[in-house]
């Protein structure tokens, strides 16, 4: 088979973006060109990649398997290449990592210390935000790697690493109805207003419990609320335990509660910019990190 890169590049944009024109404003050609490689693709691989038959192409049954190998291909390239310039680039003279306000503070107190004996003359920044902030920060270049909650969908040109779980707790503030029953039973939750975790914008949250429940950006945020006694909220473990909150709230037990009461945790940076020496330490470490109190 003789397909190129320039043509699984042609075949991935068009779906991506839905037409043949559209993916060539995106590459700067002429649709002709495009239509070309896509239609040469589809004659070296032997059968067709879209249902042309609509007013805009459709993937057919293999096309849909192969747009799922063609986005691989292309992103390991894209990797590759990136690798080899920061190679040829050498080790990085500053970084900036994006840190979760949500993520437990002590633990990266330990690893950016470490990282200032290991590396000195490096000039690294540090800044905190929400979860949709993080995102964003990465995919906007203000930040080289993300540290965060993961809650939502991230952008495609963004990669997501696991490197943990938090488990999640059921608070409640001391003079809350449900501060009576230790262990609420979800018909007794759904009577009372739900404190939910979402992105900025709306494009993702997690999912509600109760059918009277508020999205809020900021686990911080929602703990507040909790104590003003506005309403009940699952949280990371170790915000509920914080020695921030002691006396303000309650946590009540989530053995009635039947969905997933882990929260994932990971590192987040662009596909098209590989780590250096010190992000792949950094990186290392965390791993090293999470594995040692798991």
């Amino acid at each position: 088979m003789n397909w190129s890169l320039y043509q699984l590049e042609a075949f991935v944009l068009s779906v991506r973006h839905g037409s043949f024109s559209a993916a060539a404003r995106k590459l700067g050609r002429a649709q002709s060109r495009i239509s070309t490689a896509i239609s040469n693709l589809e004659a070296d691989l032997g059968f067709e990649l879209f249902d042309r038959s609509a007013r805009l192409p459709v993937l057919t049954r293999y096309g849909e398997d192969m747009y799922l190998e063609a986005q691989a291909v292309l992103d390991q390239c894209q990797r590759l290449e990136s690798r080899a310039m920061t190679l040829a680039s050498g080790q990085e003279i500053a970084l900036t990592v994006a840190l979760d306000e949500a993520v437990p503070i002590n633990a990266f107190e330990s690893l950016f210390e470490k990282v200032s004996i290991k590396y000195p003359l490096l000039k690294l920044t540090i800044i905190n935000g929400s979860q949709d902030d993080i995102s964003s920060w990465v995919d906007e270049g203000k930040a080289d790697m993300g540290i965060l909650f993961l809650a939502e969908e991230l952008p495609n040109s963004l990669e997501f690493m696991s490197i943990g779980q938090f488990k999640q707790s059921l608070i409640v503030s001391p003079n809350h109805p449900l501060a009576q029953y230790p262990a609420p039973k979800i018909k007794l939750l759904n009577q009372y207003r739900q404190l939910v975790i979402r992105d900025r914008i709306g494009n993702s949250q997690a999912k509600a419990l109760s059918a009277n429940h508020w999205y809020i950006d900021s686990y911080y945020y929602m703990t507040a609320l909790v104590i003003r006694g506005v309403g009940w909220a699952l949280v990371p473990e170790h915000i509920a335990n914080s020695e921030w909150y002691t006396g303000d709230i309650i946590e009540l037990s989530t053995e009635y509660i039947p969905t997933p009461l882990l929260v994932e945790i990971g590192i987040v940076n662009r596909r098209d910019k590989a780590y250096g020496p010190v992000m792949e330490w950094i990186f290392l470490e965390i791993e090293s990190m999470f594995r040692t109190n798991e």
